[in-house]
Protein backbone atom coordinates (compact mmCIF):
# COMPACT_ATOMS: atom_id res chain seq x y z
CA UNK A 1 0.00 0.00 0.00
CA UNK A 2 1.04 3.40 -0.68
CA UNK A 3 0.06 6.65 1.39
CA UNK A 4 0.10 10.02 0.09
CA UNK A 5 -0.49 13.15 1.72
CA UNK A 6 -1.41 16.43 0.55
CA UNK A 7 -1.31 19.70 2.98
CA UNK A 8 -0.69 23.15 2.15
CA UNK A 9 0.81 24.51 5.29
CA UNK A 10 0.46 28.47 4.72
CA UNK A 11 4.14 28.33 5.50
CA UNK A 12 6.30 25.53 6.50
CA UNK A 13 8.83 27.13 8.42
CA UNK A 14 5.86 28.02 10.61
CA UNK A 15 4.65 24.77 10.63
CA UNK A 16 8.03 22.95 11.86
CA UNK A 17 8.41 25.70 14.55
CA UNK A 18 4.98 24.61 15.99
CA UNK A 19 5.51 20.74 15.68
CA UNK A 20 3.16 19.93 12.87
CA UNK A 21 5.51 18.90 10.62
CA UNK A 22 6.69 16.70 12.62
CA UNK A 23 3.14 15.62 13.61
CA UNK A 24 2.41 15.18 9.90
CA UNK A 25 5.56 12.61 9.57
CA UNK A 26 4.55 10.75 12.39
CA UNK A 27 1.72 9.31 10.44
CA UNK A 28 4.28 7.79 7.96
CA UNK A 29 3.05 9.14 4.71
CA UNK A 30 4.73 7.60 1.88
CA UNK A 31 5.07 10.45 0.17
CA UNK A 32 4.04 13.72 1.57
CA UNK A 33 3.39 16.62 -0.64
CA UNK A 34 3.32 20.26 0.84
CA UNK A 35 2.17 23.48 -0.76
CA UNK A 36 2.29 26.95 0.05
CA UNK A 37 5.97 26.78 1.94
CA UNK A 38 6.69 30.25 1.27
CA UNK A 39 10.21 29.60 1.93
CA UNK A 40 13.80 28.16 0.19
CA UNK A 41 14.93 24.64 1.27
CA UNK A 42 18.16 26.92 2.26
CA UNK A 43 16.12 28.31 4.78
CA UNK A 44 14.71 25.29 6.71
CA UNK A 45 16.56 23.17 9.14
CA UNK A 46 18.74 20.15 8.50
CA UNK A 47 15.40 17.87 9.72
CA UNK A 48 13.09 19.85 7.81
CA UNK A 49 15.14 19.72 5.24
CA UNK A 50 16.16 16.35 5.00
CA UNK A 51 13.74 14.43 7.29
CA UNK A 52 15.11 10.48 8.31
CA UNK A 53 14.02 8.27 5.82
CA UNK A 54 12.87 10.55 3.07
CA UNK A 55 14.11 12.03 0.12
CA UNK A 56 13.27 15.38 0.18
CA UNK A 57 12.71 17.99 -3.59
CA UNK A 58 11.34 21.79 -3.39
CA UNK A 59 10.45 24.68 -5.62
CA UNK A 60 9.97 28.14 -4.66
CA UNK A 61 9.06 31.31 -5.79
CA UNK A 62 12.07 33.13 -8.22
CA UNK A 63 9.89 36.41 -7.94
CA UNK A 64 9.53 37.26 -4.18
CA UNK A 65 10.65 35.60 -1.17
CA UNK A 66 7.97 34.41 1.24
CA UNK A 67 5.28 33.86 -1.38
CA UNK A 68 4.00 29.98 -3.08
CA UNK A 69 6.61 27.16 -3.11
CA UNK A 70 5.81 23.66 -2.61
CA UNK A 71 7.92 20.80 -1.50
CA UNK A 72 7.83 16.92 -2.02
CA UNK A 73 9.13 14.54 1.01
CA UNK A 74 9.34 10.98 -0.32
CA UNK A 75 10.53 7.61 1.20
CA UNK A 76 11.06 5.88 -2.38
CA UNK A 77 13.17 7.97 -4.55
CA UNK A 78 11.38 8.55 -7.64
CA UNK A 79 13.45 7.98 -11.30
CA UNK A 80 13.28 12.06 -12.18
CA UNK A 81 11.97 14.95 -10.57
CA UNK A 82 10.90 17.81 -13.04
CA UNK A 83 10.07 21.46 -11.79
CA UNK A 84 7.46 23.43 -13.36
CA UNK A 85 5.16 22.47 -16.55
CA UNK A 86 8.05 24.47 -19.27
CA UNK A 87 6.03 27.85 -18.73
CA UNK A 88 8.48 30.37 -17.83
CA UNK A 89 6.27 32.93 -16.99
CA UNK A 90 4.09 30.29 -14.45
CA UNK A 91 7.25 28.29 -13.33
CA UNK A 92 8.94 31.55 -11.72
CA UNK A 93 6.17 31.36 -9.29
CA UNK A 94 7.76 27.45 -7.98
CA UNK A 95 4.40 26.21 -7.83
CA UNK A 96 4.52 23.17 -9.24
CA UNK A 97 7.14 19.74 -8.93
CA UNK A 98 6.47 16.46 -10.64
CA UNK A 99 7.93 13.38 -9.54
CA UNK A 100 8.13 10.43 -12.15
CA UNK A 101 7.43 6.65 -10.51
CA UNK A 102 7.87 3.39 -12.58
CA UNK A 103 4.22 3.36 -11.58
CA UNK A 104 2.84 7.20 -12.07
CA UNK A 105 3.88 10.10 -12.68
CA UNK A 106 2.95 12.49 -9.62
CA UNK A 107 2.24 16.42 -9.73
CA UNK A 108 2.16 18.27 -6.66
CA UNK A 109 0.72 21.60 -7.29
CA UNK A 110 -0.23 24.93 -5.60
CA UNK A 111 -2.46 26.77 -7.96
CA UNK A 112 -2.76 30.65 -7.73
CA UNK A 113 -5.48 32.73 -6.15
CA UNK A 114 -7.35 34.49 -8.23
CA UNK A 115 -8.04 37.35 -5.95
CA UNK A 116 -6.41 40.78 -6.19
CA UNK A 117 -8.13 42.02 -9.60
CA UNK A 118 -8.87 41.10 -12.97
CA UNK A 119 -4.98 40.53 -13.71
CA UNK A 120 -4.58 37.72 -11.18
CA UNK A 121 -7.93 35.87 -12.13
CA UNK A 122 -6.85 35.73 -16.01
CA UNK A 123 -3.50 34.43 -14.37
CA UNK A 124 -4.90 31.93 -12.62
CA UNK A 125 -7.22 30.52 -15.61
CA UNK A 126 -4.38 30.90 -18.09
CA UNK A 127 -2.29 28.73 -15.19
CA UNK A 128 -5.53 26.29 -15.43
CA UNK A 129 -5.31 25.56 -19.35
CA UNK A 130 -1.33 25.29 -19.39
CA UNK A 131 -1.56 22.52 -16.65
CA UNK A 132 -4.70 20.43 -18.12
CA UNK A 133 -1.92 20.51 -21.32
CA UNK A 134 0.83 19.52 -19.73
CA UNK A 135 -0.73 16.44 -17.81
CA UNK A 136 -2.32 15.52 -21.28
CA UNK A 137 0.89 15.31 -22.72
CA UNK A 138 2.14 12.78 -19.73
CA UNK A 139 -0.67 10.62 -20.30
CA UNK A 140 -0.03 10.45 -23.92
CA UNK A 141 3.87 9.38 -23.23
CA UNK A 142 1.43 6.53 -20.95
CA UNK A 143 2.07 7.93 -18.07
CA UNK A 144 -0.57 7.16 -15.34
CA UNK A 145 -1.18 10.42 -13.40
CA UNK A 146 -1.90 11.79 -10.04
CA UNK A 147 -2.88 15.03 -9.04
CA UNK A 148 -2.71 16.58 -5.70
CA UNK A 149 -2.27 20.13 -3.95
CA UNK A 150 -4.44 23.76 -3.38
CA UNK A 151 -6.41 24.15 -6.86
CA UNK A 152 -8.09 27.29 -4.86
CA UNK A 153 -11.61 26.54 -6.36
CA UNK A 154 -14.61 24.54 -4.50
CA UNK A 155 -16.00 22.62 -7.86
CA UNK A 156 -19.88 22.19 -6.63
CA UNK A 157 -22.47 23.97 -4.18
CA UNK A 158 -21.57 20.78 -1.90
CA UNK A 159 -17.93 21.97 -1.37
CA UNK A 160 -18.31 24.87 0.34
CA UNK A 161 -20.49 26.31 3.49
CA UNK A 162 -22.00 29.30 1.71
CA UNK A 163 -22.15 28.80 -2.23
CA UNK A 164 -24.90 31.02 -2.59
CA UNK A 165 -22.64 34.09 -0.66
CA UNK A 166 -19.67 33.22 -2.90
CA UNK A 167 -21.00 32.75 -6.54
CA UNK A 168 -19.26 36.34 -7.54
CA UNK A 169 -16.02 35.21 -5.47
CA UNK A 170 -12.68 33.84 -6.89
CA UNK A 171 -12.98 30.39 -5.71
CA UNK A 172 -16.33 29.62 -6.81
CA UNK A 173 -16.58 31.84 -10.00
CA UNK A 174 -18.01 30.05 -12.74
CA UNK A 175 -15.23 30.30 -15.42
CA UNK A 176 -13.15 28.58 -12.31
CA UNK A 177 -15.73 25.53 -11.59
CA UNK A 178 -15.88 25.23 -15.29
CA UNK A 179 -12.38 24.34 -15.60
CA UNK A 180 -12.69 21.36 -13.05
CA UNK A 181 -15.52 20.28 -15.35
CA UNK A 182 -12.89 20.34 -18.04
CA UNK A 183 -10.28 18.38 -16.05
CA UNK A 184 -12.92 16.10 -15.03
CA UNK A 185 -14.26 15.56 -18.53
CA UNK A 186 -10.85 15.08 -19.62
CA UNK A 187 -11.30 11.68 -17.61
CA UNK A 188 -9.22 12.82 -14.27
CA UNK A 189 -10.98 11.73 -11.28
CA UNK A 190 -11.71 13.83 -8.17
CA UNK A 191 -11.20 10.71 -5.79
CA UNK A 192 -12.71 11.76 -2.59
CA UNK A 193 -16.13 12.63 -4.52
CA UNK A 194 -16.14 9.84 -6.10
CA UNK A 195 -15.71 7.64 -3.06
CA UNK A 196 -17.94 9.86 -1.34
CA UNK A 197 -20.38 11.45 -3.59
CA UNK A 198 -23.40 12.28 -0.70
CA UNK A 199 -20.84 13.21 1.89
CA UNK A 200 -21.82 17.01 3.01
CA UNK A 201 -19.59 19.43 5.38
CA UNK A 202 -16.67 17.77 4.17
CA UNK A 203 -14.21 20.69 3.98
CA UNK A 204 -9.99 21.20 3.84
CA UNK A 205 -10.26 25.05 4.13
CA UNK A 206 -11.69 27.58 6.97
CA UNK A 207 -10.79 31.69 6.89
CA UNK A 208 -8.62 31.97 10.26
CA UNK A 209 -9.55 35.80 10.65
CA UNK A 210 -13.67 34.77 11.24
CA UNK A 211 -12.88 31.29 13.37
CA UNK A 212 -14.72 29.34 10.44
CA UNK A 213 -13.11 26.25 11.53
CA UNK A 214 -14.87 25.86 14.95
CA UNK A 215 -18.33 26.62 12.98
CA UNK A 216 -17.08 24.63 9.67
CA UNK A 217 -17.95 27.32 7.59
CA UNK A 218 -15.68 26.31 5.21
CA UNK A 219 -14.12 25.25 1.68
CA UNK A 220 -12.96 21.62 0.11
CA UNK A 221 -10.29 23.02 -2.52
CA UNK A 222 -7.74 20.81 -1.77
CA UNK A 223 -7.99 17.41 -3.63
CA UNK A 224 -6.69 14.15 -5.21
CA UNK A 225 -7.26 13.80 -9.15
CA UNK A 226 -6.48 10.43 -10.78
CA UNK A 227 -6.24 9.30 -14.30
CA UNK A 228 -8.81 6.74 -15.07
CA UNK A 229 -6.53 3.63 -15.17
CA UNK A 230 -5.86 4.69 -11.45
CA UNK A 231 -9.32 4.35 -10.42
CA UNK A 232 -8.72 0.30 -9.60
CA UNK A 233 -5.69 1.03 -7.28
CA UNK A 234 -7.12 3.27 -5.31
CA UNK A 235 -8.13 2.07 -1.58
CA UNK A 236 -9.46 5.50 -0.58
CA UNK A 237 -9.82 9.20 0.03
CA UNK A 238 -9.68 11.06 3.11
CA UNK A 239 -9.94 14.16 5.28
CA UNK A 240 -7.87 14.87 8.16
CA UNK A 241 -10.48 16.97 9.56
CA UNK A 242 -9.13 16.94 13.06
CA UNK A 243 -4.98 17.58 12.30
CA UNK A 244 -4.31 21.53 12.91
CA UNK A 245 -1.28 23.78 11.73
CA UNK A 246 -3.13 25.69 9.35
CA UNK A 247 -5.86 27.07 7.51
CA UNK A 248 -5.99 23.85 5.63
CA UNK A 249 -6.10 20.55 6.69
CA UNK A 250 -3.84 17.56 4.97
CA UNK A 251 -6.11 15.14 2.72
CA UNK A 252 -5.10 11.51 2.25
CA UNK A 253 -4.89 8.96 -0.85
CA UNK A 254 -4.04 5.35 -0.23
CA UNK A 255 -3.09 3.11 -2.92
CA UNK A 256 -3.29 -0.88 -3.23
Amino acid sequence: MIKLISWNVNGLRAVAKKGDFGNILAVSPDILCLQETKCEAEQLSEEVRNPAGYFSYFSHSKMRKGYSGVAVFTKKKPEKVEEGMGVSDMDKEGRLLVLYYPVFGLLNCYFPNGGGGAERLKYKLEFYDNFLKFIEKLRKKGHKVIVCGDVNTAHEEVDLARPKENEKNTGFLPEERAWIDELIYSGYVDIYRHLHPHTKDAYTYWDMKTSARSRNVGWRIDYFFVSPDLLKSVKSATIMHDFYGSDHCPIVLELK
